[in-house]
């Protein structure tokens, strides 16, 4: 039929040039094909690693993740933007005025942990953290060295196992004007030794002087340690 028929006019067959006819290979089999010549090792010489496929992975995540955020968000990615920086605005004041955060022991642990040692050790020992800006470690110190002294004045028994708090508590009935200061102190210790929060310059200056002060104090005998009342019966008997 003419070509202008109804019938369309068959593809021509490409011969080789020998004159063979060429080799047709079904869709299946030739997918098949194709797809173990592309698995061969040459073809992925330069093809990014685990770990870079993996980092690739979570930037794509991390990036959805903002989109959707800043799609949510008011102004977008710059509204976004200045909520975060809001925020960790707020949480850096809070962590200047506040601190670090008190964690509350479970109970309070003994003043001494270590061998004997004098008031005078104490002290020397507070003066050099202190010689170094340790304050946390002056204040501990210094601290001990205020209820060791007690003791050598036998306004304290020797006990071990005494806690700075049972220290300040049995301390403030002989120097009752110091019973305020005692117990403040008492807790700068708990705070530093045992509830995570770092002491400073100020909290040790506070501490010494109260230490200085009381040196210069004379105990009040009446409701005071039984180791001041039988101390002092013995100097009387002398």
């Amino acid at each position: 039929m003419g070509p202008t028929g109804g019938a369309h006019r068959a593809a021509p067959v490409l011969w080789r040039a020998d004159g063979t006819p060429p080799v047709t290979v079904p869709r299946d089999p030739a997918r098949e094909a194709a797809r173990r010549e592309l698995a061969k090792r040459m073809y992925h010489e330069n093809d990014p690693g685990l770990v870079r496929r993996a980092l690739n992975a979570f930037w794509d995540w991390v990036g959805g993740l903002l989109d959707s955020a800043s799609s949510a968000t008011p102004g977008g990615l710059v509204g976004l933007l200045v909520i975060v920086l809001a925020a960790a605005a707020l949480l850096g004041a809070l962590w200047w005025r506040l601190g670090t955060p008190r964690r509350t022991p479970p109970s309070s642990a003994a003043l001494f942990e270590d061998r004997p040692r004098s008031a005078a050790e104490h002290r020397a020992a507070a003066e050099a953290h202190a010689a170094q800006s340790h304050w946390s470690q002056a204040v501990q110190e210094r601290m001990r060295a205020v209820v060791r002294a007690l003791e050598e004045r036998a306004l304290l028994d020797v006990r071990p196992g005494r806690t700075a708090d049972e220290a300040a508590i049995e301390a403030g009935n002989a120097l009752p004007g110091h019973a305020d200061r005692l117990r403040a102190a008492a807790r700068d210790f708990d705070d530093v030794a045992y509830g995570g929060r770092s002491a400073d310059e100020g909290t040790y200056r506070r501490l010494a002087a109260l230490d200085d002060d009381l040196a210069r104090t004379r105990p009040r005998l009446t409701g005071s340690s039984p180791a001041a009342v039988s101390n002092t019966r013995r100097g009387a008997a002398g």
